[in-house]
């Protein structure tokens, strides 16, 4: 009996299923080309360091440890891992999940357990935003914990999206042009802290959370506020990477190609001490790079750039 309609739904699934499989190792390779790549532009880990891994059960810190992890196996250099959660003791926290999860990967790890929920939500008033009393104890232990272990470098899971939106709230409610860097010097000046996955997008550890089917484990402290100005800001982010493609890409290397010269910041730039010095610049007193129109060469003109 012909079932030429049976071939057709198995030819139709098989190619359905090479399409994903294709697709989800490009999205592999890019992982960790982008992790590769903040690595070393930033130089974020050397030969014998040992990376502390702060694992929160969130997608993102999840894909930055399963990257860096390949990464590891891959890299010309030698360099440990341990992965560290920090248990917060919020209400129904299930606290046997990531130990279970890493003892299946079989890499160190460590639990370290501190209530700061009761002291975060004694402190901050109901409707209150939590995320800084938060942040600070956390980074305050995650410090000690790393001395500890003996770690030489502390890596977060914060991304590109993350990045952003640091530096729009910094600018919409703080008045800085300030961001989140992808290494820097901690609060007590002891240790290194990096974001391997500075160069990565949201949409993508997404994607990789998915299909890796990481055992998510919900925040129930500033993770589950609503109105965050931080959430306002990601929601913006995504409508305009909806409406106008590119311009987050675009945004996210204006961070990485800054022109002290044409802000005006005189901490960074000497604007009092400026001389002519009879020699044409690149920059000049153009405001905006991009050249919207061809101009005609004609006998006697000179453009002044706008």
């Amino acid at each position: 009996m012909n079932t030429p309609w049976i071939e057709d739904e198995v030819q139709a699934a098989a190619r359905t299923d090479f399409r994903i499989e294709r697709e989800t190792h490009k999205l592999e390779k890019r992982l960790c080309r982008q992790m590769g790549q903040a690595i070393v532009d930033f130089n974020m880990i050397e030969e014998g360091d040992k990376v502390m891994v702060c694992l929160s059960g969130g997608k993102d810190s999840y894909a930055m440890l399963d990257i860096l992890l390949k990464m590891q196996a891959r890299a010309p250099i030698h360099f440990d891992i341990v992965a560290v959660n920090l248990d917060q003791k919020q209400p129904g926290f299930p606290e046997h999940i990531l130990p279970e999860y890493l003892t299946q990967l079989g890499i160190p790890f460590h639990i370290e357990n501190q209530d700061t929920y009761s002291i975060v939500t004694e402190k901050i008033a109901p409707g209150k935003t939590m995320c800084s009393l938060c942040s600070r104890l956390r980074r305050g232990i995650l410090y000690r914990v790393a001395d500890e272990l003996g770690a030489t470098k502390i890596a977060l899971g914060h991304h590109r999206d993350d990045m952003l939106q640091t530096f729009f709230l910094n600018m919409f409610f703080g008045g800085k042009l300030k961001g989140m860097p992808p290494k820097l010097v901690s609060d007590d000046g002891r240790h290194i802290v990096i974001r391997p996955l500075a160069y990565a997008a949201e949409k993508d550890l997404i994607r990789w959370a998915e299909h890796r089917q990481f055992p998510i484990i919900p925040c129930t402290l500033c993770g589950s506020q609503d109105n965050l100005q931080r959430q306002q800001m990601s929601a913006m982010l995504k409508e305009w990477e909806k409406k106008y493609p590119g311009r987050i890409e675009n945004m996210f290397s204006a961070l990485q190609n800054i022109v002290p010269s044409h802000l005006m910041d005189a901490k960074q730039y000497d604007f009092k001490g400026l001389k002519v010095t009879g020699v044409a610049s690149d920059d000049g007193d153009k405001a905006f790079d991009e050249d919207a129109f061809t101009v005609p060469t004609l006998p006697g003109l000179q453009v002044v750039p706008i």
